[in-house]
């Protein structure tokens, strides 16, 4: 009994360390990306503000137990070559007959997928569907979030073929539960998406491009850190973990010069667009008589085959 706790409390923060943005900082993208809403539509958001602010981080608690859910977080585009980044086909059905769906998911199906979500809001904002909209689009919240993210793009998503394990949690936990209270997260207004599925296959290459940064500058940064100075102890669930120092925390956010700032205010925007873009598309349903709190949705039932992929980042 006492070995099954502990394993849970390790799970748990495991977790809260590894999830994708973080639970901190997915959360915090999903509460921010409510307020650039249009009238229309932020009364019922901010009525359920918090149900999208706790729920953004669902998906990365289903990883480990929804089978088909694992690959929707990521793509590893360097899987299918150089440059393949600009080259694999935005649309599902043309990349299924490309490379069959087996290996499309297992190197990742991220920006197939946020597209997939968006279409679910759509009908869900067409039906009405409280429950469904509240859901989805927390859901569809975190996905964008993670397409956003220079590691998600990568076969080296841990820094594991470098010689930089623990890179992953780093960039996307550890500076933003950290450093981002000083961020300008302003994002003004949401935008109508005249092809989301494109938008979403822009985010990609925007984060595929900074990844070289995000592993260079690291590398660069522990060649003038002594090991003793680059990690430090903190405690976490009552457990002392190894984590990022401050000191070197500070010193990669510095060169690397806002570039988690600039990705957490993509990730926002993008949020707020997907959902404002599935609004239009669903009619601009009335909204008005749905501003009443609801309570905490069921999970998803599983429902794909289990494909081999690979953990989320270790």
């Amino acid at each position: 009994m006492k070995k099954t706790f502990f394993l849970l409390i390790f799970l748990l923060i495991s977790l809260q360390q590894s999830g994708a943005w973080g639970f901190f900082a997915h959360k915090r993208i999903n509460r921010l990306a409510v307020f650039s809403l249009p009238p229309e539509m932020i009364g019922f958001f901010k009525a359920n503000i918090q149900f999208i602010t706790e729920n953004a981080v669902n998906p990365d608690r289903r990883r480990y137990a929804v089978i088909g859910e694992a690959e929707k977080h990521f793509i590893d585009a360097d899987a299918f070559g150089d440059s393949a980044v600009y080259k694999l086909p935005r649309h599902w059905q043309q990349a299924v007959e490309t490379f069959t769906e087996d290996s499309l998911r297992k190197y990742g199906i991220g920006p197939w997928n946020a597209y997939r979500v968006k279409l679910q809001l759509t009908e869900a904002f067409r039906a009405k569907n409280k429950a469904a909209i509240l859901r989805i689009a927390a859901d569809l919240g975190h996905y964008i979030a993670d397409i956003n993210v220079p590691l998600h793009t990568t076969k080296n998503y841990n820094g594991q073929l470098t010689d930089q394990v623990g890179i992953h949690a780093f960039w996307e936990s550890r500076i933003p539960e950290l450093l981002s209270d000083d961020y300008d997260l302003f994002i003004g207004k949401a935008e109508y998406l005249p092809q989301p599925q494109l938008t979403a296959w822009q985010a990609v290459i925007y984060a595929h491009e900074a990844l070289d940064s995000v592993l260079r500058f690291e590398k660069e940064l522990t060649r003038k850190f002594p090991s003793h100075k680059k990690y430090s102890y903190e405690e976490r669930g009552g457990i002392s973990t190894r984590v990022y120092s401050k000191e070197f925390t500070k010193a990669y956010h510095d060169m690397l010069d806002g570039q988690v700032e600039r990705h957490m205010k993509r990730s926002i925007k993008m949020i707020a667009d997907f959902w404002y873009t599935a609004w239009i598309d669903a009619g601009q349903p009335d909204l008005d008589g749905m501003t009443q709190s609801i309570p905490e949705l069921p999970e998803e039932n599983p429902s794909q085959k289990a494909i081999k992929t690979r953990e989320h980042e270790s």
